[in-house]
């Protein structure tokens, strides 16, 4: 008999009734007991990725870790930092500045006790490594919390939801790990292919600290005077790009500001693919972005933007060599830029990003591609 065609007789009635009531009743918790199975899982999983980043950062630190740095390490993994007040957007970029070195200064700090011996190039990877493994720790601790929420509430919308966003969450998790260990290794990232385009540039001329972290050399291009800037490497940093422009546009007269950086890119789009624009390519919180267009706007300089796209998590683990092929088109594209001016004037050229395992000059820069072409056949072994 078919359960949804019934006759007049009441027991088929009762029969049914039970049957939806059963249906409705214990349906939902089935489906919520296999849902809860799966993140239960996932959460677990990140977890694990998350002690394994914090032990993989500790043994960088040192191959034998005590307990007190291992706890130290721990420790620090809870840091967290506090956005200033944005309501009002008059001063906001001097308090983003404030907080942002005082994060800095803080990691200098911890770095310096747990490791005072350290090479100075390694420190500055292993807090760049910390950085990332503080993101992989607190994403790993917001799914724990979700999955808590729903076994006390037994909430099937909320475990659906989540369910919904695993599969991205497992894709950031799996990125940051790799970033993390790449970072605290010093190797080339994604996001290292500006300075790698501006180490490229520099080639063998003198470079200078211009400001905290950054690094400026003076060549001649076509005719033009070009200061190239970017983050010191080959540890990794991401210096303070802003505050090296705006002083170089109060003691020159600028004819334009040329910009290259990452770029998130859409799917179905080629990771290395390059684009041009107007604006200041440069991700983060915006105060360096901000010093950049404050005396582009006061001085009337044209601002032009290169940008190499990537996946969003290409830019944070090892750099891919489709990102690193692409260097001479982006070069090609600031040829391009540059001609836009007349000769005799003078140009900025910021390479912005991490600078971690790029270092600042000609064969730094070939040191970069063969570890690649290393890389990517170890890849292809492996595969």
């Amino acid at each position: 008999m078919n359960l949804f065609q019934f006759g007049n007789d009441g027991a088929s009635w009762v029969f049914y009734m039970i049957f939806m009531f059963l249906f409705f009743f214990f349906y939902p918790r089935m489906m919520l007991m296999q849902i809860m199975w799966k993140i239960e899982k996932v959460a677990e999983k990140l977890e694990f990725m998350a002690n394994d980043a914090k032990n993989f950062v500790t043994r960088e630190i040192t191959k034998r870790p005590n307990k007190k740095i291992k706890d130290s390490v721990a420790r620090f993994f809870e840091f967290f930092v506090i956005e200033p007040v944005s309501l009002d957007p008059y001063g906001i970029i001097k308090k983003l500045e404030h907080i942002i070195q005082n994060q800095k200064d803080r990691f200098s700090y911890f770095i310096d006790q747990i490791a005072p011996d350290m090479d100075k190039e390694k420190k500055e990877n292993i807090k760049m490594g910390i950085a990332g493994g503080i993101e992989l720790y607190m994403l790993a601790k917001i799914v724990r919390h979700y999955v808590e929420i729903i076994k006390q509430t037994n909430s099937y919308q909320i475990a659906l939801l989540l369910q919904m966003q695993i599969p991205l969450i497992e894709k950031t998790a799996n990125s940051l790990l790799k970033g993390t260990k790449s970072l605290a290794k010093g190797e080339p990232v994604g996001d290292g292919i500006g300075p790698l385009v501006a180490a490229e540039l520099i080639g063998n001329a003198r470079v200078k600290e211009i400001e905290e972290d950054t690094i400026m050399a003076k060549i001649k291009i076509n005719g033009r005077n070009a200061f190239v800037v970017k983050a010191r490497g080959p540890g990794g940093r991401l210096g303070r790009p802003g505050k090296a422009v705006e002083k170089l546009v109060k003691k020159y007269k600028i004819a334009r500001i040329i910009t290259i950086d990452a770029a998130g890119k859409l799917e179905g789009e080629k990771t290395g693919s390059v684009a041009e624009g107007v604006g200041v390519a440069m991700g983060g919180p915006g105060v360096e972005k901000s010093y950049i267009e404050s005396v582009a706007v006061q001085k009337n300089i044209p601002l032009d933007s290169i940008v190499v796209k990537m996946k969003p998590e290409e830019a944070i683990m090892p750099m891919p060599k489709a990102v690193a092929d692409a260097v001479p088109k982006a070069i090609e594209y600031v040829m391009d830029a540059i001609r836009r001016t007349k000769k005799g004037d003078s140009i900025i050229i910021v390479g912005v990003g991490n600078t971690s395992g790029i270092g600042n000059n000609k064969k730094d820069v070939e040191n970069v591609y063969k570890w690649v072409k290393r890389r990517c056949k170890q890849k292809e072994r492996t595969t």
